[in-house]
């Protein structure tokens, strides 16, 4: 092998590594979040953890990515640690997809059909089709596909040099010396576990272990180690992402180090006994592509099988090396109050949306119940409800800044069309949820002075308030759905309920009007029932606003006084329909 062989050798494992990459990356975009929200809504069926982790890492290709996803989780409260020891076990066997597609590379074969299965035939095509979707199509999906053919296409590319340029190796004294080295469990499992710490990536370290396998010299008695080694160097990921988590996030990290590091030590263990005494034949032949990747596989799934029943003393184990402390269960009990946004998703920008959306959701609900609980002390005054709805309005300030902030970092990276457009809907809506908090906290406080002043609404007005009320919690519960669900069609109904609103307001306005030229109220209480009915309508405005953002979402170009000042109102339209709808549904009560 001389200096330009070894250039040709480098050059290969570049394209591999970069073509790894992108392939990876291709794959988180195109997912657009949707594996990630499947993780998020775990059950607490291990079985089940351990399924979707191995479906999620084959489909994005990345145990470590699954791992660091899962440690962000248990940092943010999303996910209980139990949940996360399934999730973890199921990613070592995800992982293994990878190798048995490289192994394709190795079919030898003079059928064309089977000539057409290796991935150095159809690479070219799926680089040109690649290239043509990247560079001539706008749509970000299909863009994304396109990452995701070049990058299989440059990873086999890769492969295939590396494979052909370590040929000549079979005949270099030194180098067959090297991995008659690592023909020592002990020393194999260190050196596979090195080399993928560095690279950071157990594909990739037994896709370079599959193209070692064209130069003949690597046997199994050698081959087997290395594997298991790569599987505990591949905890790096997770280990450096746990660094300045919570503790239970670094116990998450924990546990993937004590599966891989208990299940090397067992499986060298039984194997190796065995060998002593039964003396494995195929340990001393060379290894294929195929084989390498039968060997990932089963000492994976093994390892599972065998330790998934003990999952609860891996959880156990990772307790007794990061003990609990005081400031570790006031950290969780703010977690409950306020689970973070991790910044370490800014890196795969449809899950980091993901994340932003899950908690703009439950700051929908708190304004929700905020509204709920203002609307409530408005007819029947409780202290106690009162410093309730303070807590929340100051809950939702803390969302709104840290959702905000987090959105800001994230419009910097590098986002499709679509995720634009996500990303300028919750950066719009979070502060309507916000603006609804401020509403329902004034509420309160005119609650609070009638209270205080020991004055309360007539039985008629109050009737009428109590309709008014319903009708807004009602409007706010339907764009709270609006929201979760991102229903553009439902969002369209918002705009004859805001109206629906106003209307109540001026017919509201007008009875108090008359009520104080008969003497019946006060013009005090009809300041504070201004002050109520205006903060009501305002409320409905949002939630008007709310409805334009999902809409814009869905990419029909509409911005809120266009779309107010173009929407049909004539009768017989789809909007006098609805309102007429909502009119019957909130008639106030009748007059005397």
């Amino acid at each position: 092998m001389d200096f330009f062989d070894l250039l040709t050798m480098t050059g290969g494992l570049a394209l591999f590594l970069y073509g790894m990459h992108l392939l990876s990356e291709g794959l988180e975009k195109i997912s657009g979040g949707k594996l990630e929200r499947i993780l998020e809504n775990l059950t607490n069926s291990r079985l089940k953890a351990v399924l979707l982790g191995a479906v999620v890492t084959a489909v994005i290709q990345s145990s470590s990515a699954t791992t660091v996803m899962v440690v962000g989780f248990v940092n943010s409260g999303i996910m209980k640690l139990s949940q996360a020891v399934g999730v973890i076990m199921g990613a070592n066997v995800g992982t293994t997809i990878t190798s048995w597609v490289l192994s394709l590379a190795g079919i030898e074969s003079g059928n064309f059909f089977l000539q057409m299965v290796k991935p150095t035939s159809f690479s070219p095509v799926l680089a040109m089709t690649g290239v043509i979707l990247i560079m001539f199509l706008k749509n970000g999906k299909k863009r994304d596909t396109g990452m995701i053919l070049v990058g299989f296409a440059i990873l086999m590319t890769g492969m295939d040099t590396m494979s052909q340029a370590m040929k000549p190796l079979s005949s270099v004294p030194w180098f067959t010396g090297i991995l008659t080295m690592f023909s020592n469990p002990v020393l194999g499992v260190l050196a596979g576990a090195l080399i993928t710490a560095v690279i950071q990536s157990s594909s990739a370290s037994v896709g370079i272990l599959q193209a070692l396998c064209a130069t003949g010299s690597i046997y199994y008695a050698t081959a087997v180690p290395v594997i298991l080694g790569q599987n505990i160097g591949t905890c790096v990921t997770a280990m450096m992402s746990g660094v300045g988590a919570g503790r239970n996030a670094r116990r998450a990290s924990i546990i993937h180090l004590l599966f891989n590091i208990i299940g090397a030590v067992v499986f060298m263990a039984v194997f190796y006994s065995l060998n002593a005494v039964i003396r494995f034949e195929f340990m001393n032949i060379p290894a294929d592509r195929a084989g390498i990747a039968f060997v990932h596989t089963g000492f994976n799934l093994v390892t599972t099988l065998v330790l998934l029943p003990f999952a609860g003393v891996l959880e156990k184990l990772s307790f007794a090396i990061i003990k609990p402390d005081e400031e570790e269960e006031r950290q969780e009990k703010e977690k409950e109050r306020f689970p973070q946004i991790e910044e370490r998703f800014l890196e795969a920008p449809s899950f980091a949306l993901e994340q932003a959306h899950f908690h703009a959701r439950k700051m929908a609900e708190i304004a929700q119940e905020s509204l709920s609980r203002a609307a409530h002390i408005l007819l029947n005054y409780d202290e106690r409800e009162a410093q309730e709805v303070e807590r929340l309005e100051a809950l939702l300030d803390r969302y709104d800044d840290e959702i905000s902030g987090y959105l800001v970092k994230l419009s910097g990276r590098n986002l499709n069309v679509a995720d634009s457009r996500k990303l300028g809907m919750l950066l719009h809506s979070v502060g309507d949820w916000e603006r609804i908090g401020d509403h329902a906290m004034n509420l309160t406080e005119c609650a609070r002075e009638m209270k205080q002043r020991n004055q309360g609404f007539s039985q008629r007005a109050s009737g009428e308030l109590k309709v008014f009320s319903q009708a807004v919690m009602d409007i706010v519960s339907l764009c709270v759905s609006i929201f979760q669900s991102e229903d553009a069609a439902q969002a369209k109904r918002v705009e004859a309920f805001e109206e629906t609103i106003d209307i109540l307001q001026r017919e509201m306005k007008r009875r108090h009007m008359r009520r104080l030229g008969n003497g019946k109220c006060t013009a005090q209480m009809g300041f504070i029932l201004s002050d109520i009915t205006n903060d009501y309508e305002r409320i409905a405005d949002h939630c008007s606003n709310l409805a334009i953002h999902v809409m814009q979402l869905h990419g029909d170009g509409t911005y809120a006084h266009e779309y107010i000042h173009a929407l049909e109102k004539g009768k017989g339209s789809e909007f006098d329909r609805l309102l007429k709808e909502y009119l019957k549904h909130y008639e106030l009560p009748e007059e005397k």
